[in-house]
């Protein structure tokens, strides 16, 4: 054999005794040794403890599965046992996971590439506890070693990560959180066998192509100090990899009394690519969906509702949620709509429009500041079981419920809601109602805020500026051609009356309750009729004892057809005083002087009638109405008779009250009105 043969020769021999050495060593080596290194390494770059406790080890197997030659070269499969994370220094408890056994097998020539392939980890008895602490410090948020550096100081690594599948057989998380005042424990479970998307969605579910359901999970313990109980399913992690298969989640969470189902899936789940689900909603009130959603909703009789969820995670930076086409009830009204929330900067934003095809009124008191529902057993069986009481004192008549402000501004909206057709009593005949809510930074507004009303409409725009305290209110309403014949369709006499209703108010306050806005309220109302009836049967239907008392003093029991009732008011720090109010009946002109005080709900009014020749009147001394809203005395003045003439020198003071009264007659009623002729000689009068 030549030198250069010889050479070679031993070159070869060596090589291979170096990889016999090599591999005797490996499959020999006490890797227990290497614990304290891989220990303190893991402390130190995830700025936490890190501890291998157990055994560690390193088994060799080929992959069978690999092709070619490939499938001879032997894969390491590593093992560790009893292997705990701790929390960072700011959290108090010492362990935020623990593993009983950890294996996985690693790509020996995907590290050739700089890449760190681990086709599997099986994990047994996972065990994570997550908190959050009342100054916002929790513990899965990790602060790296090299976080700190300038991100320009940071140099990208030149490897990449790939792990194909995660394998369990029963996984523990606790959470703990003082701010949401959360403690809930959740089990997941393997379903031993995969189910598919379609026997849990149901096949009417649109989506196509979700993988299989893999895991199974339950969820007990409490929420915002609310019972909590849930369940559900999820896919496994070879769906949650793939970009173009959709990642399946399946969802059962019952919180005090509101409940959220949902069913769908997550696109390119690694990178959020969105999510589409169909969700259910029920509950004793939307409100309660703000703890759970952070979508800041009225509070509401109880709802129930079912819709298309899609939401976008990278929509020009921001998070997107699209709710469309949901139909519910809320109380007794049915909802229809789409829904738009942006989490956007300074706030997110809600945004869409909702239809109720048949409105309750009763449904919408919160919105005004009265009880929830006032009139439905559902309501009120909620309100009960909620523990809730109202606020309202027995001896006041104006809504005390306050306003909940403190949350209004953490979202803006600019959301449209129409009623198409109004459920009502007799008394109240509204036919339509449409508004565009607007709320930014704190403040609401309503505009329009629009009802069809006895043929008519009142149209309204309503200021509440949430974001001082008190809240500071302003209200500038509008009624025209409310027809009386459907305003009072119980008053046969009024049938076949042409009469119309118009008004104007306008009107500012401070408080957190309609009671409080009118108490410091500041304003004028201006109202006017024409062609109508009054009558002792009238007050007794439209409820107001007084009047009938007053009426009954004045006319007897007979009907009394009114030409003109005009009244312009002037409102200074929450009382309203009497600039002009006249009746001028066909017999007789009454006129109503004095004062009333929201504060308090009192009044101090003074009726002072005038027969204009006929006697039709049948008390000519004047009447007075006193007391409280709740619990009125009227009676008559005593004193001297009032002189005759007293209307006409009446009449002579209320120049200006009468011409603006005048603006709320349109042109073409001039010659039917016959408050025209009335206030043209209350102008006329020197």
């Amino acid at each position: 054999m030549s030198r250069a043969g010889k050479i070679t020769l031993w070159v070869i021999g060596i090589f291979c005794l170096l990889v016999v050495v090599i591999v005797v060593v490996i499959a020999t080596f006490n890797w227990n040794r290497l614990k304290p290194t891989i220990n303190q390494k893991v402390s130190t770059e995830l700025n936490r403890p890190f501890a291998i406790r157990g055994d560690l080890g390193v088994n060799w197997a080929r992959n069978r599965e690999e092709p070619g030659w490939r499938r001879w070269v032997p894969w390491p499969q590593i093992h560790a046992e009893d292997i705990v994370l701790g929390n960072p220094p700011d959290i108090p408890e010492v362990t935020m996971v623990h593993l009983q056994r950890a294996d996985a097998t690693l790509s020996p020539l995907a590290l050739l590439h700089k890449e760190i392939f681990i086709p599997w980890i099986k994990l047994q008895q996972p065990d994570a506890r997550l908190i959050q602490t009342a100054n916002k410090k929790n513990n899965w948020t990790f602060n790296l070693a090299n976080s700190d550096q300038p991100q320009s100081a940071q140099q990208p690594s030149t490897w990449s990560f790939r792990l194909d599948n995660i394998q369990f057989d029963r996984a523990y998380i606790a959470y703990r959180d003082a701010i949401n005042k959360a403690r809930v424990k959740i089990e997941v479970d393997p379903l031993g066998k995969p189910v598919p998307y379609a026997q849990v969605a149901g096949g009417d579910d649109k989506q196509k192509g979700a993988a299989d359901f893999i895991f199974g999970w339950r969820a007990s313990g409490t929420y915002n100090d609310q019972q909590l109980d849930g369940s559900g399913k999820l896919g496994g992690m070879l769906s949650l990899r793939s970009k173009n298969t959709p990642f399946p989640v399946q969802a059962d969470v019952r919180n005090g009394t509101t409940r959220v189902g949902i069913t769908g899936s997550l696109q390119d789940p690694l990178n959020l690519g969105g999510l589409d689900l169909r969700v259910r909603f029920s509950g004793d009130t939307l409100a309660n969906l703000y703890d759970l959603t952070g979508v800041l909703l009225p509070d509401t009789p109880p709802y129930e509702t079912d819709g298309h969820l899609e939401v976008k995670f990278h929509e020009k930076g921001d998070a997107v949620y699209h709710y469309e086409h949901f139909n519910g009830h809320i109380g007794d009204s049915d909802i229809h709509g789409s829904l738009t929330y942006t989490q956007g900067k300074p706030r997110p934003k809600l945004s869409g429009e909702v239809v109720s095809q048949q409105l309750r009124m009763a449904d919408l008191g919160p919105l005004i500041g009265v009880d929830s529902g006032k009139g439905s057993d559902k309501s009120k069986r909620a309100e009960e079981k909620r523990g809730e009481t109202s606020s309202q004192p027995a001896d006041r008549v104006l809504p005390h419920d306050r306003f909940e402000t403190k949350n209004w501004d953490v979202m803006d909206a600019d959301v449209k809601f129409s009623g198409k057709r109004i459920e009502h009593s007799s008394s109240l005949p509204l036919s339509d109602l449409y508004t565009h809510l607007e709320l930014k930074d704190g403040d609401l507004l309503l505009d329009p805020l629009r009802f069809g009303v006895a043929g008519g409409n009142i149209n309204s725009t309503i200021r509440l500026e949430g974001s001082r305290s008190p809240m500071r209110g302003r209200a500038d309403l509008h009624a025209r051609r409310l027809q009386l014949r459907q305003l009072f369709p119980d008053v046969e006499t009024m049938r076949s009356s042409m009469g119309q209703l118009n008004g104007d108010a306008k009107l500012s306050g401070t408080g957190n309750s309609v009671a409080d806005l009118l108490a410091t309220s500041n304003g004028d109302m201006k109202l006017l009729m024409n062609d109508g009836v009054i009558s002792r049967s009238l007050m007794e239907i439209v409820g107001l004892n007084v009047g009938n008392y007053i009426v009954g003093k004045l006319f007897g029991d007979d009907e009394v057809r009114i030409n003109c009732a005009a009244a312009n008011l002037e409102v200074h720090n929450g009382i309203a005083s009497s600039r002009l109010f006249i009746f001028d009946t066909t017999n007789a002109v009454v006129k109503l002087s004095g004062n009333v005080n929201f504060g308090n709900e009192r009044m101090d009014l003074s009726i002072n009638p005038e027969s204009k020749g006929v006697r039709i009147v049948t008390l000519r001394s004047p009447l007075y109405v006193r007391g409280t809203f709740k619990n009125p005395d009227a009676g008559v003045k005593t004193g001297p008779l009032l002189a005759r003439g007293a209307a006409a020198v009446a009449l002579g003071t209320v120049l200006t009250p009468a011409a603006a009264l005048l603006a709320l007659i349109s042109p073409s009623d001039n010659e039917d009105n016959q408050c025209v002729n009335v206030l043209q000689q209350m102008k006329s009068q020197k």
